[in-house]
């Protein structure tokens, strides 16, 4: 059965001080996982963007393409390399990285939300020095010696009027984490796609930050969806990572909303982008989807 007339009414009326709240905000999307995958979800991610813009919200679209990248260096007849879940990146590995994300990705995804009716413009990195980046120090965080991961950067800068140049010509930046290097340094960096949304979504005060994964967001147990955390203060998140709550492939989602929430992006949230609209659904229900960090 349908949904009637009355209730569209009532899901577009409760979406109106929603869409009054967000209109001329900066709110910045972070894309990957199986949703990039899933040609419908893509679809109806795209379709969400449109609407966003539409309704006055200035809307950076930022994305990954791991898949992508493996599946091209297979073909080239050369294996991905992970170190401590991290993509080992060499001269040859860089060469595929920025082909298959600033080309291949990158523009695929205007297409979907040109097709969608919107305006998009793709961006690297290396676009009007968008990016720069230092390579990223082989020691840990707490001073011990790291793996050397090879051209994987750490971003210094963001020049946030490429930007604000898009924005203000009405278009959806959709950008690629290629980052060039600093001064003189001739070299493109591979950056962490969470990383770069965050520090992006620092740059220009965004309101909120949203990470587009596939899981439904912090869950108390992994074996149970109905488990699911729906607000963290951003000073109980240590306690969550060192709880084991937050654990393997989720402490860098966790550490990249921290970090965004630290530089004063208003709230941070995890979403699972295998659910259709869900971008939408955050934005403008009461139910609100996923984990969001305060």
């Amino acid at each position: 059965m349908g949904i009637s007339v009355n209730d569209k009414a009532a899901i577009l009326a409760q979406a109106l001080p929603y869409i009054q709240r967000y209109r001329g905000k900066t709110i910045v999307v972070k894309y990957g996982g199986a949703a990039m995958v899933n040609e419908s979800l893509r679809a109806a991610v795209a379709e969400d963007l449109v609407l966003m813009s539409c309704v006055g919200i200035r809307t950076v679209l930022v994305h990954g393409g791991g898949p992508e990248i493996d599946a091209m260096l297979r073909r080239l007849g050369k294996e991905p390399v992970f170190i401590g879940g991290l993509r080992y990146t060499d001269e040859e590995t860089m060469e595929v990285v920025q082909m298959v994300l600033a080309g291949k990705v990158n523009k695929e995804l205007v297409g979907l939300i040109q097709r969608a009716g919107g305006r998009a413009l793709g961006l690297c990195g290396l676009d009007g020095g968008l990016l720069a980046a230092e390579r990223r120090s082989k020691a840990g965080p707490d001073g011990s010696p790291g793996a050397d991961l090879g051209l994987v950067g750490e971003i210094v800068e963001v020049r946030v009027e490429v930007l604000e140049a898009a924005l203000g010509g009405g278009f959806v930046p959709v950008v690629a984490t290629v980052a060039g290097g600093v001064g003189s340094d001739p070299k493109s960096y591979n950056v962490n796609a969470d990383t770069a949304a965050a520090d992006i979504a620092i740059a220009l005060g965004a309101e909120k930050l949203l990470l587009l994964t596939d899981v439904p967001g912090i869950l108390r147990d992994l074996r149970d969806d109905g488990t699911l955390i729906k607000e963290i203060r951003r000073s109980e998140l240590d306690d969550y990572v060192k709880g084991g709550i937050v654990s393997k492939g989720m402490i860098p989602k966790v550490e990249c909303c921290a970090r965004a929430v630290d530089g004063g992006v208003g709230r941070a949230h995890i979403i699972d982008g295998r659910s259709p609209h869900s971008l939408l659904v955050e934005l403008f229900s009461d139910a609100g989807v996923g984990t969001m960090i305060s």
